[in-house]
């Protein structure tokens, strides 16, 4: 038994899918105890979408340690978190002309969450919440509350209360999802309040890369404007650039009241949360929701520096190339082999659905045939039966294709019986 298994709990999930011991990585590529090279296809969930120890980035931490910087400091002013702010403001806010005070949360995405919901119900004075079916937003109770899967819900210990789960489009096409929410919301026999905000992705990561048109953002946003609902986009996975623009709803052209960001933003891996607001929204006292470590100094230094390398390195022209590439190769390579594979994508997220093909647990299989191969890759969706393709975005186009590779010889062989 090793150190791992006596002495961490149970809770412990993706080294149960990748059961090796990591030393090193460099930018798509980790490399194990015994010198096994990997092809990473999973990043961090998310959180590593310049890459492992990207140069670049890493220069910058390593400097300001070496200066003795701050490293601790709640949320006193520092001169690392006044260059965040200035390059988010110049490279991210101003060009979208976006108008949103920053709040910055506790470490991880959740906590932003819980922000949102908090301050959603203190702007409206309502307490309900719609979220829709499929949604992942977090682990803890708030956070839990507008997550639909019956598993993660399930560690909760108690019943968790005051959200609507609206039928996501995708799974039911045939119903109005818009026209059913208004309904909800105006109907005084529907049994529903109207909701403080509305929660959403605008493409389900953990729900296995369902995405929501432009129209339907559009209508939804018109809708929760003319209702005086706010809408909340979690763009804590998808956001980043992982989707092309650096927000994954620039795309449809709407604002949101508030948007929630994690993971990649710290550029590093570092914990890192923030949620952005629309100023009328900002109704805060002091210390209304604070934690001790909503100030990662060394975060801000590598989120500003990620900022800088994106734009110096033309990242959402690079995503939107290797969009390109993966959806060729899916297409020509991936889906002749089975009818029943289901394919969606954009950017830099990509999903193989057998949810339908006639193998039991075929996405599970052909995932660690992949880690035999050697790449290391996620699976999501209901029954974990999508295969989720998401390298980082500084990815070189010969790692990339050699991954796809691996992808399409597990998924031969899977699928060939073998």
């Amino acid at each position: 038994m090793s150190v791992f298994e006596e002495m961490e709990s149970n809770v412990r999930s993706y080294c149960r899918s990748f059961p090796v011991t990591f030393t090193r990585a460099k930018m798509s590529k980790m490399y194990t105890e015994d010198g096994r090279e990997y092809l990473d296809f999973f990043n961090g969930a998310g959180a590593l979408d310049y890459g492992h120890n990207n140069d670049y980035i890493k220069k910058r931490i390593i400097e300001y340690i070496e200066s003795d910087g701050i490293s601790h400091a709640l949320d006193l002013h520092t001169d690392a978190k006044r260059k965040f702010l200035e390059t988010y403001r110049d490279l991210v806010l101003a060009p979208g002309k976006y108008d949103y005070k920053v709040m910055f949360c506790g470490p991880t995405g959740t906590n932003a969450v819980e922000a949102a919901l908090k301050l959603s119900r203190k702007v409206t004075k309502r307490t309900g919440v719609f979220a829709f079916t499929g949604s992942f937003h977090g682990m803890t109770l708030g956070s839990l509350s507008i997550t639909s899967g019956k598993t993660p819900r399930a560690g909760a210990g108690q019943p968790l209360y005051g959200t609507t789960f609206i039928p996501h489009p995708h799974f039911h096409p045939e119903i109005d999802t818009i026209k059913y929410m208004e309904e909800l919301m105006c109907d005084e026999y529907s049994g529903v309040e109207k909701p403080a905000a509305v929660f959403i992705e605008t493409v389900q990561a953990e729900g296995g890369v369902i995405i929501l048109s432009d129209k339907f953002l559009r209508d939804l946003c018109a809708l929760c404007d003319r209702m005086g609902v706010l809408l909340v986009v979690d763009d804590i996975q998808v956001g980043c650039g992982r989707t092309g623009k650096f927000f994954s709803f620039e795309r449809a052209g709407i604002v949101p009241d508030m948007v929630v960001q994690s993971k990649s933003i710290s550029g590093y891996g570092l914990p890192m949360s923030l949620l952005l607001i629309k100023p009328e929204h900002d109704i805060w006292s002091p210390a209304e929701h604070n934690g001790t470590f909503r100030g990662n100094q060394m975060a801000f230094v590598g989120a500003t520096a990620a900022l800088e390398y994106r734009e110096k390195y033309e990242l959402e022209r690079k995503t939107f190339e290797n969009e390109a590439l993966i959806k060729k190769f899916v297409e020509d390579r991936i889906l002749i082999l089975e009818k029943d594979i289901e394919y969606r994508g954009m950017g830099m997220i990509h999903g193989l659905d057998f949810g339908k093909v006639k193998i039991d647990n075929a996405a599970g299989k052909i995932g660690r045939e992949c880690f035999e191969r050697g790449l290391v890759i996620e699976r999501a969706g209901r029954g974990d039966c999508v295969l989720k393709i998401m390298p980082a975005l500084t990815i070189e186009k010969d790692e990339l294709m050699a991954g796809l590779e691996i992808i399409e010889k597990a998924t031969r062989k899977v699928l060939s019986g073998k």
